[in-house]
Protein backbone atom coordinates (compact mmCIF):
# COMPACT_ATOMS: atom_id res chain seq x y z
CA UNK A 1 0.00 0.00 0.00
CA UNK A 2 1.97 3.04 -0.89
CA UNK A 3 2.36 5.72 1.25
CA UNK A 4 2.47 3.79 4.69
CA UNK A 5 5.25 3.49 6.73
CA UNK A 6 6.16 -0.32 6.90
CA UNK A 7 6.14 0.42 10.65
CA UNK A 8 2.72 1.44 10.24
CA UNK A 9 1.27 -1.22 8.72
CA UNK A 10 -0.62 -3.83 10.41
CA UNK A 11 -0.91 -6.99 8.71
CA UNK A 12 -2.89 -10.34 9.52
CA UNK A 13 -2.55 -13.68 8.68
CA UNK A 14 -5.78 -16.10 8.39
CA UNK A 15 -5.00 -19.56 8.62
CA UNK A 16 -8.01 -21.76 7.68
CA UNK A 17 -7.57 -24.87 10.15
CA UNK A 18 -9.67 -28.35 10.22
CA UNK A 19 -7.71 -31.02 12.25
CA UNK A 20 -4.05 -29.34 11.67
CA UNK A 21 -3.29 -30.00 15.26
CA UNK A 22 0.44 -31.38 13.77
CA UNK A 23 1.64 -28.51 11.94
CA UNK A 24 -0.45 -25.62 12.85
CA UNK A 25 1.32 -24.43 15.92
CA UNK A 26 4.41 -24.18 13.82
CA UNK A 27 3.02 -22.23 10.98
CA UNK A 28 1.54 -19.77 13.74
CA UNK A 29 5.11 -19.44 15.52
CA UNK A 30 7.20 -19.01 12.06
CA UNK A 31 4.15 -16.28 10.53
CA UNK A 32 4.11 -14.24 13.82
CA UNK A 33 8.32 -13.67 12.83
CA UNK A 34 6.43 -11.45 10.33
CA UNK A 35 3.45 -10.48 10.89
CA UNK A 36 1.50 -8.67 13.51
CA UNK A 37 -1.57 -11.32 14.26
CA UNK A 38 -2.53 -14.39 12.75
CA UNK A 39 -5.70 -15.51 13.16
CA UNK A 40 -7.03 -19.36 12.96
CA UNK A 41 -10.66 -20.06 12.06
CA UNK A 42 -11.08 -23.45 13.26
CA UNK A 43 -13.66 -24.87 10.69
CA UNK A 44 -15.28 -27.57 13.29
CA UNK A 45 -11.58 -29.52 14.13
CA UNK A 46 -12.12 -32.94 16.61
CA UNK A 47 -8.46 -32.43 17.65
CA UNK A 48 -5.82 -30.09 19.75
CA UNK A 49 -5.98 -27.68 16.97
CA UNK A 50 -7.14 -24.76 18.22
CA UNK A 51 -5.79 -24.84 21.92
CA UNK A 52 -2.54 -25.77 19.88
CA UNK A 53 -2.73 -22.45 17.99
CA UNK A 54 -3.82 -20.32 20.92
CA UNK A 55 -0.64 -21.66 22.84
CA UNK A 56 1.36 -20.85 19.80
CA UNK A 57 -0.10 -17.09 19.92
CA UNK A 58 -2.97 -17.49 17.04
CA UNK A 59 -6.39 -15.56 17.57
CA UNK A 60 -8.86 -18.43 17.28
CA UNK A 61 -12.49 -18.12 16.02
CA UNK A 62 -14.29 -21.71 16.29
CA UNK A 63 -16.93 -22.60 13.52
CA UNK A 64 -19.64 -25.20 15.50
CA UNK A 65 -19.73 -27.19 12.78
CA UNK A 66 -17.12 -28.46 9.12
CA UNK A 67 -18.76 -25.98 7.06
CA UNK A 68 -15.71 -25.82 4.18
CA UNK A 69 -12.96 -23.91 3.37
CA UNK A 70 -14.76 -20.78 1.34
CA UNK A 71 -16.61 -20.75 5.03
CA UNK A 72 -13.20 -20.22 6.33
CA UNK A 73 -11.82 -18.02 3.99
CA UNK A 74 -15.51 -15.77 4.76
CA UNK A 75 -14.40 -16.08 8.71
CA UNK A 76 -11.30 -14.90 7.73
CA UNK A 77 -11.86 -11.51 6.03
CA UNK A 78 -15.00 -10.52 8.07
CA UNK A 79 -12.66 -10.76 11.04
CA UNK A 80 -9.84 -8.83 8.99
CA UNK A 81 -12.88 -6.08 8.30
CA UNK A 82 -13.27 -5.87 11.87
CA UNK A 83 -10.16 -5.37 13.02
CA UNK A 84 -9.38 -2.95 10.49
CA UNK A 85 -5.83 -4.41 9.33
CA UNK A 86 -3.93 -2.81 5.95
CA UNK A 87 -3.24 -6.27 4.49
CA UNK A 88 -4.27 -9.73 5.00
CA UNK A 89 -2.80 -12.43 3.81
CA UNK A 90 -4.36 -16.44 3.93
CA UNK A 91 -2.11 -19.00 3.72
CA UNK A 92 -2.24 -23.35 4.70
CA UNK A 93 -2.39 -24.39 7.98
CA UNK A 94 -1.22 -27.89 6.91
CA UNK A 95 2.88 -26.55 6.79
CA UNK A 96 2.56 -26.86 2.89
CA UNK A 97 3.40 -23.25 2.54
CA UNK A 98 6.42 -21.72 3.79
CA UNK A 99 5.62 -18.83 5.69
CA UNK A 100 9.46 -17.29 5.04
CA UNK A 101 7.94 -16.29 1.71
CA UNK A 102 5.43 -13.49 3.58
CA UNK A 103 8.25 -10.69 2.77
CA UNK A 104 8.36 -11.46 -0.89
CA UNK A 105 4.22 -11.51 -1.28
CA UNK A 106 4.31 -8.58 0.91
CA UNK A 107 6.93 -6.36 -0.72
CA UNK A 108 4.54 -7.22 -3.79
CA UNK A 109 1.16 -6.25 -2.33
CA UNK A 110 3.33 -2.57 -1.82
CA UNK A 111 3.50 -2.29 -5.39
CA UNK A 112 1.60 0.45 -6.60
CA UNK A 113 -1.49 -0.34 -7.72
CA UNK A 114 -1.57 -4.06 -7.04
CA UNK A 115 -4.62 -5.26 -4.80
CA UNK A 116 -4.14 -8.88 -4.69
CA UNK A 117 -0.85 -11.32 -4.44
CA UNK A 118 -1.03 -14.84 -5.56
CA UNK A 119 2.15 -16.86 -4.39
CA UNK A 120 2.26 -19.33 -7.42
CA UNK A 121 3.84 -23.19 -7.69
CA UNK A 122 4.15 -22.54 -11.65
CA UNK A 123 6.69 -19.28 -12.11
CA UNK A 124 9.61 -20.19 -13.57
CA UNK A 125 11.18 -19.26 -10.08
CA UNK A 126 8.97 -21.34 -7.90
CA UNK A 127 9.97 -24.72 -6.44
CA UNK A 128 7.14 -26.94 -5.89
CA UNK A 129 9.37 -30.37 -5.14
CA UNK A 130 7.51 -33.61 -5.35
CA UNK A 131 4.38 -32.16 -6.90
CA UNK A 132 2.17 -35.07 -8.37
CA UNK A 133 1.45 -35.73 -11.67
CA UNK A 134 -1.85 -35.84 -11.30
CA UNK A 135 -2.22 -32.92 -9.42
CA UNK A 136 -0.12 -31.30 -11.80
CA UNK A 137 -2.53 -32.02 -14.65
CA UNK A 138 -6.02 -31.24 -12.70
CA UNK A 139 -4.25 -27.73 -11.40
CA UNK A 140 -3.21 -27.13 -15.45
CA UNK A 141 -7.11 -27.93 -16.35
CA UNK A 142 -8.54 -25.65 -13.89
CA UNK A 143 -6.42 -22.91 -14.55
CA UNK A 144 -7.12 -23.27 -18.60
CA UNK A 145 -11.07 -22.84 -17.63
CA UNK A 146 -10.28 -20.43 -14.95
CA UNK A 147 -8.32 -17.91 -17.30
CA UNK A 148 -10.91 -18.45 -20.08
CA UNK A 149 -13.78 -16.67 -18.32
CA UNK A 150 -11.42 -14.32 -16.03
CA UNK A 151 -8.81 -13.38 -18.84
CA UNK A 152 -6.59 -12.86 -15.70
CA UNK A 153 -3.82 -15.13 -17.03
CA UNK A 154 -2.99 -16.14 -13.19
CA UNK A 155 -0.73 -19.24 -13.48
CA UNK A 156 -1.76 -20.77 -10.04
CA UNK A 157 -5.73 -20.30 -9.45
CA UNK A 158 -5.41 -22.85 -7.11
CA UNK A 159 -2.90 -21.50 -4.58
CA UNK A 160 -4.03 -20.75 -1.00
CA UNK A 161 -1.20 -18.34 -0.57
CA UNK A 162 -2.72 -15.28 -1.70
CA UNK A 163 -2.75 -11.84 -0.37
CA UNK A 164 -5.00 -8.53 -0.32
CA UNK A 165 -4.54 -4.85 0.56
CA UNK A 166 -6.79 -2.79 2.30
CA UNK A 167 -9.10 -1.70 -1.24
CA UNK A 168 -8.84 -5.52 -1.87
CA UNK A 169 -10.36 -6.83 1.62
CA UNK A 170 -13.33 -4.25 1.32
CA UNK A 171 -14.42 -4.79 -2.11
CA UNK A 172 -14.09 -8.29 -2.51
CA UNK A 173 -17.55 -10.38 -1.19
CA UNK A 174 -18.12 -13.95 -2.13
CA UNK A 175 -20.84 -16.72 -1.61
CA UNK A 176 -19.54 -20.24 -1.78
CA UNK A 177 -18.51 -22.06 1.32
CA UNK A 178 -16.24 -24.94 -0.53
CA UNK A 179 -13.37 -25.21 -2.83
CA UNK A 180 -14.85 -23.25 -5.91
CA UNK A 181 -14.06 -20.03 -3.79
CA UNK A 182 -10.95 -20.01 -4.66
CA UNK A 183 -11.86 -19.00 -8.06
CA UNK A 184 -14.72 -17.09 -7.14
CA UNK A 185 -12.39 -14.53 -5.78
CA UNK A 186 -10.73 -14.29 -9.26
CA UNK A 187 -14.03 -13.56 -10.77
CA UNK A 188 -14.82 -10.80 -8.28
CA UNK A 189 -11.31 -9.08 -8.54
CA UNK A 190 -12.43 -9.05 -11.92
CA UNK A 191 -15.31 -7.29 -11.58
CA UNK A 192 -14.57 -5.18 -9.00
CA UNK A 193 -11.45 -3.96 -11.33
CA UNK A 194 -8.53 -5.21 -9.05
CA UNK A 195 -4.79 -6.22 -10.29
CA UNK A 196 -3.62 -9.43 -9.19
CA UNK A 197 -0.11 -10.14 -9.54
CA UNK A 198 1.90 -13.31 -8.64
CA UNK A 199 5.02 -14.29 -6.81
CA UNK A 200 7.28 -17.39 -6.80
CA UNK A 201 6.57 -18.93 -3.89
CA UNK A 202 7.82 -22.91 -1.96
CA UNK A 203 5.62 -25.66 -1.61
CA UNK A 204 6.04 -28.53 0.02
CA UNK A 205 4.16 -32.40 -0.20
CA UNK A 206 5.85 -34.15 2.54
CA UNK A 207 4.36 -32.14 5.10
CA UNK A 208 1.93 -35.29 7.82
CA UNK A 209 -1.59 -34.14 5.56
CA UNK A 210 -0.93 -31.93 2.55
CA UNK A 211 -4.84 -31.78 2.14
CA UNK A 212 -7.92 -31.96 3.77
CA UNK A 213 -9.65 -32.70 0.60
CA UNK A 214 -9.28 -35.44 -1.51
CA UNK A 215 -7.53 -34.53 -4.98
CA UNK A 216 -10.13 -35.59 -7.08
CA UNK A 217 -13.49 -34.28 -5.25
CA UNK A 218 -11.24 -30.85 -4.81
CA UNK A 219 -10.74 -30.86 -8.60
CA UNK A 220 -14.07 -32.04 -9.62
CA UNK A 221 -16.33 -29.38 -7.55
CA UNK A 222 -13.53 -26.04 -8.92
CA UNK A 223 -13.81 -27.19 -12.21
CA UNK A 224 -17.47 -28.09 -12.23
CA UNK A 225 -17.36 -24.23 -11.00
CA UNK A 226 -15.01 -22.99 -13.77
CA UNK A 227 -16.93 -24.59 -16.54
CA UNK A 228 -20.54 -23.46 -15.58
CA UNK A 229 -19.05 -20.08 -14.95
CA UNK A 230 -17.58 -19.67 -18.49
CA UNK A 231 -20.81 -20.88 -19.74
CA UNK A 232 -22.13 -17.64 -17.96
CA UNK A 233 -19.46 -15.35 -18.78
CA UNK A 234 -18.58 -16.55 -22.79
CA UNK A 235 -21.83 -18.96 -23.95
CA UNK A 236 -20.74 -18.39 -27.38
CA UNK A 237 -17.25 -20.50 -26.99
CA UNK A 238 -19.22 -23.06 -24.37
CA UNK A 239 -22.47 -23.67 -26.58
CA UNK A 240 -21.82 -21.68 -30.05
CA UNK A 241 -18.82 -23.45 -30.85
CA UNK A 242 -19.46 -26.69 -30.02
CA UNK A 243 -22.88 -26.40 -31.46
CA UNK A 244 -21.04 -24.99 -34.74
CA UNK A 245 -18.77 -28.19 -34.39
CA UNK A 246 -21.64 -30.64 -34.32
CA UNK A 247 -23.99 -29.23 -36.88
CA UNK A 248 -20.86 -29.62 -39.61
CA UNK A 249 -20.45 -33.52 -38.31
CA UNK A 250 -23.91 -34.06 -39.04
CA UNK A 251 -24.35 -32.10 -42.05
CA UNK A 252 -21.07 -34.04 -42.88
CA UNK A 253 -21.91 -37.55 -41.94
CA UNK A 254 -25.17 -36.81 -43.62
CA UNK A 255 -23.54 -35.90 -47.05
CA UNK A 256 -21.53 -38.90 -46.19
CA UNK A 257 -25.29 -41.42 -46.50
CA UNK A 258 -25.94 -39.98 -49.78
CA UNK A 259 -22.65 -40.52 -51.29
CA UNK A 260 -23.00 -44.46 -49.70
CA UNK A 261 -26.31 -45.17 -51.63
CA UNK A 262 -25.62 -48.58 -53.54
CA UNK A 263 -25.16 -48.91 -57.33
CA UNK A 264 -28.44 -49.13 -58.83
CA UNK A 265 -29.00 -52.05 -59.66
CA UNK A 266 -32.53 -53.41 -61.19
CA UNK A 267 -34.22 -49.73 -60.30
CA UNK A 268 -33.84 -50.39 -56.58
CA UNK A 269 -31.84 -47.84 -54.79
CA UNK A 270 -30.82 -48.41 -50.85
CA UNK A 271 -29.96 -45.91 -48.51
CA UNK A 272 -27.58 -46.67 -45.29
CA UNK A 273 -30.37 -45.26 -42.46
CA UNK A 274 -28.20 -45.72 -39.82
CA UNK A 275 -25.79 -42.91 -40.29
CA UNK A 276 -28.51 -40.68 -41.80
CA UNK A 277 -31.00 -40.64 -38.51
CA UNK A 278 -27.32 -39.88 -36.66
CA UNK A 279 -26.43 -37.03 -38.67
CA UNK A 280 -29.67 -35.71 -38.34
CA UNK A 281 -29.58 -35.71 -34.41
CA UNK A 282 -26.35 -34.38 -34.20
CA UNK A 283 -27.15 -31.49 -37.06
CA UNK A 284 -30.39 -30.60 -34.50
CA UNK A 285 -28.41 -30.53 -31.55
CA UNK A 286 -25.70 -28.19 -32.84
CA UNK A 287 -28.75 -25.89 -34.22
CA UNK A 288 -30.00 -25.66 -30.67
CA UNK A 289 -26.53 -25.52 -28.97
CA UNK A 290 -25.93 -22.65 -31.57
CA UNK A 291 -29.02 -20.82 -30.86
CA UNK A 292 -28.59 -21.08 -27.24
CA UNK A 293 -25.35 -19.37 -27.74
CA UNK A 294 -26.65 -16.49 -29.39
CA UNK A 295 -29.09 -15.98 -27.06
CA UNK A 296 -27.17 -16.40 -23.86
CA UNK A 297 -24.56 -14.09 -25.48
CA UNK A 298 -27.26 -11.70 -26.20
CA UNK A 299 -28.57 -11.81 -22.73
CA UNK A 300 -25.73 -11.42 -21.18
CA UNK A 301 -25.13 -7.74 -23.44
CA UNK A 302 -28.58 -6.37 -23.09
CA UNK A 303 -28.00 -7.03 -18.95
CA UNK A 304 -24.74 -5.42 -18.73
CA UNK A 305 -26.03 -2.47 -20.98
CA UNK A 306 -28.94 -1.96 -18.46
CA UNK A 307 -26.42 -2.44 -15.42
CA UNK A 308 -23.83 0.05 -16.68
CA UNK A 309 -26.87 2.52 -17.87
CA UNK A 310 -28.35 2.52 -14.06
CA UNK A 311 -24.55 3.14 -12.76
CA UNK A 312 -23.91 6.05 -15.14
CA UNK A 313 -27.02 7.69 -13.57
CA UNK A 314 -26.29 7.57 -9.77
Amino acid sequence: MPGLNPASVRTLVGLPMFNEEETVASVVVRCLEHVNDVLCVDDGSSDASSRLAARAGAIVHHHRANRGYGAAIRTIFRIAREMDVDHLVILDSDGQHEPEDLPAVLAELDMDGVDVVIGSRFMQESKRDSMPLYRRLGISMINTASNLTSDLGVKDTQSGFRAFNRRALNLLAFENEGMESTLEVLDQCVEKGLKVNEVPITVRYDVPKSSTYSAFGHGLTVLTYALVSLSHKKPLLVFGLPGMGLLISGTTIGLGMLNTVEEITGGGISLSVGPGLTGAWLAMLGIAMSFTGLVLHGARSLMRRIVLQRVRSF
